[in-house]
């Protein structure tokens, strides 16, 4: 069978083999075993690891591993890998995705991730790219927030916050009711933007460091809460959320 794929993970099997946790659009995930890929002569050595989509080569048992023969690499997204922080958000996203793909199984899951590990490996901002898909994969889980109204009352007049208890914006005569939320209104503007935007189609963003860090804050609140994914990535990206540079808008 061949079949375009993006290794979401890989784990060691036996003493030189690996399995490889490859997302399709047309079969969703399949489990591949790279015979021997660990010896150092190994012709699938290199082709064997997370991060790398191409047209992968294997011998399909419906029931069980599939055996990888050879991976044509379309991209192994080299910047990507020589950038630590970069690292740490393509895993995460690579994480997040292989949750994602257990509860939908909607075929736009690998073109979305594709596209926000290509923005990435463009130089975007990796905190901006990853709250964008974020915000989007919340409704393949079925749990978007509301966005175009007070999720208490229905009103689209006076929004003036965002609360994750609520479940999305909250207008002026309800936001009393919420102990949480009163996110600037830049926030409220981008949370917006960032739902409805293309992915493919951006070219440059720039969101200021306290934005950032609101928006991570409502995503990080809200899937505690709707969707019951926890990953040990996220901690690690918390990490280096810290210590990046703080940038203006």
């Amino acid at each position: 069978m061949d079949v375009k794929g993006l290794v979401l993970s890989e784990t060691n099997y036996s003493d030189s083999s690996k399995i490889l946790n490859v997302l399709t659009e047309e079969y969703g995930c399949i489990g591949i075993l790279s015979r021997g890929c660990r010896n150092l002569k190994s012709k699938l050595r290199g082709v064997s690891r997370k991060l790398l989509y191409g047209v992968f080569h294997f011998y399909y048992k419906e029931k069980g591993l599939s055996t990888l023969i050879s991976v044509d690499v379309l991209n192994s997204y080299p910047k990507t890998m020589m950038d630590l922080k970069n690292i740490v958000f393509a895993s995460f996203l690579l994480d997040l995705t292989g949750q994602v793909v257990r509860q939908s199984e909607e075929r736009s899951i690998l073109s979305l991730t594709l596209a926000a590990l290509d923005k990435i490996e463009e130089g975007m901002d990796p905190f901006v790219i990853t709250n964008i898909l974020e915000l989007k994969f919340l409704s393949f889980l079925g749990v978007s927030p509301t966005l175009d109204q007070c999720a208490i009352c229905g009103s689209i007049h006076n929004i003036v916050s965002v609360s994750s208890t609520a479940g999305g914006l909250v207008c002026g005569d309800c936001s009393s009711l919420q102990q949480d939320g009163y996110y600037s209104e830049k926030v409220i503007q981008l949370l917006r933007m960032y739902y409805y935007v293309d992915i493919h189609k951006i070219s440059k963003i720039s969101v200021s460091a306290k934005a950032n860090q609101e928006i991570n804050q409502f995503l990080d609140d809200y899937y505690d809460r709707y969707t019951g994914i926890y990953l040990k990535s996220k901690k690690l990206l918390q990490n280096v959320s810290r210590i990046m540079p703080k940038e203006n808008i």
